[in-house]
């Protein structure tokens, strides 16, 4: 439970941090408060003027990106539906998903988001790409950006850009669409942009066939004879041993019942291990020679998942399923974090697998935030596209007064169907 603590510590300081600005009134022009929120804004923002220059490219792209924003709000609802059409047939266990901790986006709180300056960078980097497309669209539009700047409670989030409010209310149609997708759609792509580079430069890692032992099972003889993950086989009977190839060739020559060495090295600390081994599971394999129950790091087979057409979807499941499915996912920690998988890589130069995690969750974060902003619930944008397409679509129909209601009726059945999702499991087996 430190995380309870820690959290505690975090809100407590960012309170009297608070208090104490809003209080003796400090910075009033740069920070205003939105009840416990905190607002770190700028009038600095000549820089944004720069995009109208080319306007015709970013009406463009901003169009594209309206279209595609429109297809992924209606993937998403359809998928948080089918979620929860599942949550109800199967009636699925609780799992780590349904932690309460787990709801709030605060790395080292989150188990599926680590403390890390990677983390952090990717968070604010993310944070940045979508204003900033909100900003340079604005410009675009003819809109005069008054304000840009940080939301902050206890930690970042959330970005904002503060349009002239006069004139953003003036704006109607396809330039506010444009405008209020263009976060969005800044995610998107540099989300698949970020994923694609990570592809890339892990084309330089070249994989090894190190024999780094990733799981033991119980019960089995290695266990038995207290061999641990992340462990390297140096030696079997004498033998030295460098590959995992090497490892079954000296144990095919073995039967079951057979007494073995091993050596083992971790941390830089060897220790001997004394196995006898059983015989192979029926439903693993039908080889008549020694078992001594345990799975090899598979950095290759890595390697090959990642650049295959599911990938990119591997990718998304990754912060999940390495908390769920340590076991299986946990060959994936090197992406998302340290591990002592790096040793069976050859990585082209030193600080590797940090630009490696650096991509990663950009990657992750863009493509996670620009899925979810594309819900149309108000306050997302997604939300407000979604009002503009209903008060367009009414007005012309002289219904413009019913278009709060449809927009809020929405807005609440998406509200009820993501809560749902979380709580519905611990519900269905109180």
């Amino acid at each position: 439970m430190d995380w309870i603590f820690f959290l505690i510590a975090l809100v407590a300081i960012y309170a009297i941090a608070a208090y104490y600005i809003h209080s003796k009134d400090l910075w009033a022009d740069h920070i205003v408060f939105y009840g416990p929120i905190m607002a770190i804004r700028s009038r600095r923002v000549g820089f944004f003027d720069r995009f109208a220059r080319f306007h015709r490219f970013f009406r463009v792209y901003g169009t594209c990106g309206a279209v595609i924003v429109i297809i992924v709000s209606a993937a998403m609802v359809g998928l948080l539906l089918f979620s929860l059409y599942l949550n109800l047939m199967n009636h699925p266990e609780p799992t780590a998903v349904n932690d309460i901790r787990n709801i709030l986006a605060i790395p080292g709180v989150n188990q599926f988001i680590p403390f890390t300056v990677a983390v952090w960078f990717a968070f604010v980097f993310t944070l940045v790409i979508h204003e900033f497309g909100h900003a340079f669209l604005a410009r675009v539009e003819n809109l005069k950006v008054s304000f840009i700047g940080v939301l902050v409670c206890v930690i970042p989030i959330g970005a904002f850009v503060e349009p002239d409010e006069v004139e953003f209310e003036k704006l109607h149609g396809l330039p506010k669409i444009r405008m209020l997708g263009a976060g969005i759609t800044n995610n998107i792509v540099a989300g698949l942009a970020c994923f694609f580079l990570l592809i890339l430069l892990l084309g330089f890692a070249v994989p090894f066939q190190t024999p780094l032992i990733n799981s033991v099972y119980k019960d089995y003889p290695a266990d038995r004879a207290g061999i641990v993950p992340d462990s390297v086989v140096t030696s079997i009977n004498g033998i030295q041993v460098t590959s995992q190839t090497e490892v079954a060739t000296v144990l095919n020559t073995t039967r079951p019942g057979d007494q073995v060495v091993i050596v083992t090295e971790k941390d830089g600390i060897a220790s001997t291990h004394t196995l006898t081994l059983d015989s192979w599971p029926q439903n693993m394999s039908s080889k008549q020679s020694g078992f001594m129950g345990v799975t090899y790091y598979d950095a290759y087979g890595i390697k090959q998942i990642f650049a295959s057409p599911f990938g990119f979807f591997v990718m998304l499941a990754i912060p999940v399923y390495i908390i769920l499915d340590p076991v299986g996912w946990g060959q994936f920690l090197i992406l998302v974090n340290d591990s002592p998988d790096a040793i069976a890589w050859s990585v082209p130069f030193p600080g590797y697998w940090f630009v490696i995690q650096l991509l990663f969750w950009c990657a992750w974060f863009n493509i996670m935030v620009g899925l979810c902003n594309a819900i149309p619930m108000v306050p997302f944008d997604g939300g407000h596209i979604f009002k503009e397409g209903v008060d367009r679509l009414l007005d012309r129909r002289g219904l413009i007064r019913y278009s709060g209601c449809v927009v809020g009726a929405v807005s609440y059945v998406m509200i009820v169907v993501l809560i749902s999702l979380f709580v519905l499991p611990l519900l269905l087996h109180m």
